[in-house]
């Protein structure tokens, strides 16, 4: 990955945390660990995305895939949290 590449992922995975945590309603983490969740999100979510075969074309896909990663890495520290 170019380091134009590394740049998108940081500032899509930033819009995907900051979605994931409007779309997770609740007490969530915080503005910035939101965000900072959303970047690793980003990554999970090409992960997850390339184990089940599928990939993402354009910033638009890119989005939903991050999104999806943060969601579901917000999922899971909010059932180990306990709340």
């Amino acid at each position: 990955m170019d380091h134009l590449g590394i740049f998108w992922t940081i500032v899509i995975g930033i819009i995907a945390g900051w979605l994931s945590g409007k779309i997770m309603r609740g007490r969530g983490f915080g503005l910035i660990r939101d965000l900072i969740l959303g970047v690793i999100g980003a990554f999970v979510g090409g992960l997850l995305f390339s184990a089940i075969g599928l990939s993402a074309t354009g910033k638009i896909g890119h989005l939903l895939m991050a999104t999806a990663g943060a969601l579901t890495l917000l999922f899971g520290l909010r059932l180990l949290r306990g709340k």
